[in-house]
């Protein structure tokens, strides 16, 4: 037991975390693209995430939560060494919360500012928690190496998101803002790509310990289906994307179903790369861990906390399903 409370826990840290990027990604995604759109079509993008983005939210909560509560030595040195991308991203989720309510309560004179400070909002979170990926990758250091593929990062994740923000509104609106989305898939799609191939090259490189697992065998062998997944997917998405009969016939979900898929197979590459360290080179899951008796204790909240979240978030998406309309605050 001792053994696995560790693991357990990081597992469950690391799906809060899988789970925040692809449900936080697409409406920060949405939030990015609405300068683009017309005043009324960023009602309806509004209207879109506008019953999904508080619980969205609450991922990362958990995930963090987990880090403090099962390994405290690890939470201490991670929110230390990233004090500032953090601070940022709390801003701009702060932000973009005022927004969202004060865009359409503060009256049409300043429902453009806000518009403004949702999209500022959006982009800045989402270029934050880039920033906090690349840095905890590098292992949490202060060198220009470790800075040049933090700030890397910090552009691929917003195209993801956008990407992600896109192909939401290609299953939740129509007309003429469903034909805006197929067009903002387009154009991000191959920057995402190109990002995270870049990203996948440069990863090896500024760390040692990675590189070993990469490039050694049998683990090797074992990375292999990883980008050969993303490859196939990322390939599908391109051909869907090109082919807009199909997109009107309501196949765009298999964009967003190709993300996720991307999305899971980064996750379980990063996983593969770094365990069993929580802090990649510096500390180990076990080293960090609190008590044993602690971590008993605290599983029961998480057993019982766990499934009511998941079971709140399928309620809400069940609900909400369908495409949006404009956003009414009557």
């Amino acid at each position: 037991m001792e053994y696995w409370l560790p693991v357990i826990y990081v597992s469950i840290m690391g799906l809060a975390l899988l789970i925040y990027v692809i449900l936080d990604g697409y409406d920060l995604g949405v939030g990015i693209l609405l300068p683009g759109a017309t005043d009324s079509e960023k009602d309806t993008m509004i209207a879109s995430i506008g019953p999904f983005w508080d619980a969205n939210e609450t991922w990362i909560v958990l995930g963090v939560g987990v880090l403090l509560v099962a390994f405290p030595k690890a939470h201490g040195v991670v929110l230390s060494s990233l004090y500032i991308p953090v601070t940022l991203m709390l801003i701009g989720l702060i932000l973009r919360g005022v927004a969202f309510d004060l865009r359409v309560k503060g009256g049409d004179k300043r429902k453009g500012m806000w518009n403004k400070a949702f999209f500022i909002g959006s982009l800045t979170a989402a270029m934050a928690q880039g920033w906090m990926l690349g840095d905890y990758i590098t292992g949490l250091g202060d060198d220009l190496t470790g800075a040049v593929f933090s700030a890397i990062i910090a552009i691929t994740l917003p195209a993801l998101y956008v990407l992600l923000g896109a192909s939401w509104l290609m299953m939740k609106t129509d007309t003429a803002l469903f034909e805006k989305a197929c067009g903002w898939a387009r154009m991000a799609l191959l920057p995402m790509g190109a990002c995270l191939l870049l990203v996948s090259i440069a990863t090896p490189m500024v760390s040692d310990s990675i590189a070993d697992k990469w490039f050694t065998l049998p683990n090797a062998i074992g990375l292999i289906p990883i980008p050969l997944a993303c490859l196939l997917t990322f390939l599908g998405m391109v051909w869907l994307l090109n082919k807009p009969q199909l997109l009107k016939d309501g196949y765009g979900w298999l964009v967003f179903v190709g993300l996720v898929v991307i999305c899971v197979m980064a996750a379980l590459g990063l996983a593969y790369s770094i365990f069993p360290d929580i802090v990649i080179g510096r500390m180990d899951i076990w080293t960090a861990a609190a008590a044993t008796e602690s971590l008993q204790f605290t599983l029961v909240g998480v057993v019982i906390t766990l499934p009511m979240i998941i079971a709140y978030s399928i309620f809400v998406y069940r609900i909400f399903h369908g495409k949006a309309t404009e956003l009414s605050y009557e």
